[in-house]
């Protein structure tokens, strides 16, 4: 279909999403929601969208909302996820603007939640109200789920939505959730912007590893201390990472990428149905596209010992592994087990875990938002991909035919980086963007 021409946000628009900023809806592990700062974000939610909240039904899970929004047959169109919470600031004195002012100007609006993941929450209800203002609705039933915990796991927000909706028998044609953008200037080599669409996801699990020690004075230390012992362990993980493999999704994703590389990218592709392995050393150069053919490793906590002359009597790490599908968290602890070669150092799962996405071909629904990407942002090449992080859609795989997980906004390297970091912004043209594209669905779903 033909693309649309799409203009930045008006200033009542930025405001209503720069509103939604100003809530300081934070997630920390660390302590419990801040639920004043939810319970203002559901007042601006009720009063900007009333259309919204007289036709669909609502129905909430502490501080995540469920909505249901009914169609005229039998049957659910889709699940559209989006998620109410944000990460903590690390270094307020960083950013151009304070994280939670809700500051807009003439191009952007600033504030942590800006990308991450405020601006969909707002999009898909502007996009609501406005079908519903011109007597729009799908065609069968949508419902829009909220999640107010997705930087912690989830597992009191979506995975409950998840489950009132397999309690009630509800699978959808269609989940789409946060995950993939557009990309501009960051694939290598790449000469058009590359839109994403990721299908699934890796799996997470961090291993704890402990090592003790009776301790004593630091001017009679043995070998090695605990202290020690624990700094070995992580090198070797650190230094001997899983194995690199080539999956059929990035396969897919690569071969459908081509269109958008220059012609000596073109030529090293032609390689991949005989030469996978070095495709995946070469992706394997760059941490960003390492983790696309490797699950990754980072040792991100590291503790131990109380004073510089006491021979620590205990010494812990933490070691986070994104698990690239065809792994399991069995096969993470097998690796730790043999890599560490040491039966001093306890190995043992910390928190919650969960294992990569079974990731389907490429199927209708892909090519319907593939489709709605094309007509939003002209001149992308649209490709498959895995997120590499955690979504609350793990908790619906079941409940849909297929997933996508995607956002039409065009980001760059910078951009990227704002996301969890500092001055996350978005611009008010992405954000018509990320509005045209939902309006654009439900149009869809309306049709027979």
């Amino acid at each position: 279909m033909a693309p649309v021409t799409v203009s930045p946000i008006d200033d009542e628009t930025a405001e209503r999403l720069a509103a939604a900023l100003r809530c300081v809806t934070v997630s920390t592990e660390a302590g419990p929601v801040a639920a004043a700062e939810f319970d203002r974000l559901a007042e601006h939610l009720r009063t900007s969208f009333p259309l919204v909240h007289r036709h669909l039904e609502l129905e909430t899970f502490g501080h995540s909302r469920l909505y249901r929004w009914a169609g005229t047959e039998p049957g659910t169109a889709a699940i559209l996820l989006a998620h109410q919470d944000v990460v903590p600031v690390d270094d307020e004195a960083r950013w151009t603007h304070p994280p939670f002012a809700g500051v807009v100007d003439d191009e952007f609006v600033w504030g942590r939640g800006a990308v991450d993941d405020k601006s969909r929450v707002l999009a898909i209800l502007e996009a609501a109200e406005a079908a519903l203002a011109a007597g729009i609705g799908p065609r069968r039933t949508v419902y829009l789920a909220f999640g107010h915990d997705e930087e912690v796991f989830g597992t009191d927000g979506a995975a409950r939505i998840a489950e009132r909706l397999r309690d009630n028998g509800v699978h959808a044609d269609l989940l789409l959730d946060e995950g993939g953008v557009i990309t501009s200037g960051v694939a290598d080599g790449a000469v058009r912007p590359v839109a994403t669409v990721m299908l699934g996801e890796k799996g997470w699990v961090t291993v704890r590893l402990d090592a003790t020690d009776p301790g004593g004075h630091s001017s009679m230390p043995g070998r090695q201390t605990a202290v020690g012992r624990i700094a070995k362990a992580v090198a070797r993980l650190q230094d001997n990472p899983m194995p690199l493999r080539l999956i059929p999704p990035i396969e897919e994703m690569l071969t459908r990428l081509r269109p958008a590389l220059s012609a000596g990218r073109r030529g090293l592709l032609t390689l991949l149905p005989v030469a996978g392995s070095l495709v995946a050393r070469v992706l394997a150069r760059q941490p960003k596209t390492e983790a696309m053919v490797r699950t990754t490793t980072a040792a991100t906590v590291i503790h131990g010992g109380v004073k510089a002359n006491v021979l620590p009597q205990r010494a812990h790490a933490l070691v986070n592994f994104r698990i690239l599908p065809g792994d399991s968290v069995a096969d993470v602890l097998a690796h730790c087990r043999r890599v560490i070669r040491d039966p001093r150092i306890t190995i043992a799962v910390s928190g919650s875990t969960s294992e990569p996405s079974v990731i389907p071909a490429p199927g209708p629904q892909f090519e319907l938002i593939s489709d709605l990407a094309r007509r939003v942002v002209p001149g992308i090449v649209v490709t498959t991909g895995v997120v590499p992080g955690a979504t609350d859609s793990r908790f619906f795989a079941d409940l849909a035919a297929a997933r996508c997980n995607f956002a039409p906004i065009v980001l760059d390297s910078a951009d990227l980086d704002r996301i969890h970091g500092t001055d996350e912004r978005l611009s008010r043209l992405n954000y018509a963007r990320l509005i045209e594209f939902y309006r654009l669905l439900f149009d869809r779903l309306a049709q027979p």
